[in-house]
């Protein structure tokens, strides 16, 4: 199979689909990869890199599109890069089609045959394609919530670990997921006081033993929710409905009541944030002020460390493009059902139930889709 990666061109976005090692791997097994010139030059992967691993490279990501069998990417395509795609054409990469319209018909029009990333399982429930970069998302939304708290960003002046004799700052945490626990991690490293929230007693349960005492966990109830982020110096956003858009967990009118200074970083702003407040933001303009309240609502995160990212995204993502391409994508779709939850449209058919719901838009199941 011809495997294409074109550079990302989403803001600030640096990551890239496949590292030279994973380019090796796709070769060692027989397979082509097209890579587009700079493709990995903004975390230290150069062209010559990708050809010492045996891949050929395409002066411009058109040639990709044109000549590929499978696109292999990190962010949702763009608008310039929708219109590229083929009939039969397979697109790997997250997509978080919930919150966009115009990406979803943009996939429709196009014939592709669309994998999520966001929405493959795995035999334990989980979604592993999104767990490296929750993983870092997670640490990055204390770091940044950390940022906005100082004064000359917005933010109550308040230092999250606090000094001797001063209060430490109160992290409150929304979903105690793969996010909220990583989260939770950072802000207890850095000494301050942390507060999950989870409608899950098993997560909670989970959470308890591995914090102990240095986090207070609570089962998610309306009350709870006020009663926390009215108290919270910095908020995270970390709420997934896999697939579907984020429940507004906080809104407009609690955010009004806040005190002015209080930080909240809107993790779930891919899948349209779970504060109704939240508008997505970019690396080059990464807050707003409303209501006095800093919003950090970056789509993006993990691209702001793009070398880590990249990697970490790159070993759990490489056995699935491997299946795909040694198998066939029909093969491979059909005979692994954790990818097939991945396929969220084909061959201009919405394939995942909550997208289609999302949208009105009629679906249907993507088992049946490959059968028709």
């Amino acid at each position: 199979m011809l495997v294409g990666v074109p550079k990302e061109i989403k803001n600030h976005e640096y990551r890239v689909g496949l590292v030279p090692a994973g380019v090796r791997e796709l070769v060692h097994h027989g397979h082509q990869v097209l890579i587009e010139s700079g493709a990995g030059a903004g975390i230290g992967f150069e062209d010559d890199d990708y050809v010492q691993a045996g891949a050929s490279i395409a002066p411009d990501a058109g040639t990709v599109f044109e000549q590929a069998e499978m696109i292999v990417k990190v962010k949702e395509p763009q608008a310039s890069e929708r219109a590229m795609l083929r009939y039969d054409q397979a697109l790997f990469t997250y997509l978080h089609l919930a919150p966009d319209l115009a990406q979803t018909k943009d996939l429709i029009a196009s014939g592709s045959i669309c994998i999520a990333y966001e929405t493959v399982t795995d035999g334990f429930g989980r979604l592993p394609l999104l767990a490296p970069m929750s993983e870092v998302a997670g640490r990055m939304s204390i770091q940044a919530g950390a940022m906005c708290m100082e004064k000359s960003h917005g933010g109550n002046g308040i230092l999250l670990g606090g000094v001797p004799g001063v209060a430490q700052g109160h992290v409150v945490i929304l979903g105690g997921g793969v996010v909220g626990q990583n989260a939770a991690q950072m802000a207890v490293g850095m000494g301050a006081r942390v507060t999950i929230i989870d409608r899950s007693l098993d997560v909670l349960r989970q959470i308890d033993r591995q914090f102990g005492n240095r986090v207070q966990t609570l089962y998610s109830t309306q009350d709870a929710i006020v009663s926390q982020v009215m108290n919270a110096d910095l908020i995270i956003g970390s709420v997934l409905i896999p697939g579907a858009s984020a429940p507004k967990l906080v809104s407009a009118e609690m955010v009004r009541e806040m005190r002015t200074g209080t930080v909240v970083v809107d993790v779930a702003i891919d899948q349209g944030g779970c504060f109704e407040t939240s508008i997505a933001t970019t690396h080059d303009n990464p807050t707003y002020i409303k209501d006095g309240v800093v919003h950090y609502c970056v789509a993006n995160m993990p691209g702001a460390v793009a070398r880590t990212s990249a990697a970490g995204l790159n070993n759990a993502t490489l056995p699935y493009v491997l299946e795909l391409a040694d198998k066939g994508i029909r093969a491979a779709l059909k005979s692994n059902a954790h990818l097939l939850a991945g396929l969220n449209v084909y061959q201009g058919k919405v394939t995942n139930a909550s997208v289609g719901s999302a949208h009105n838009i009629e679906s249907i199941d993507p088992a049946s889709a490959l059968a028709a």
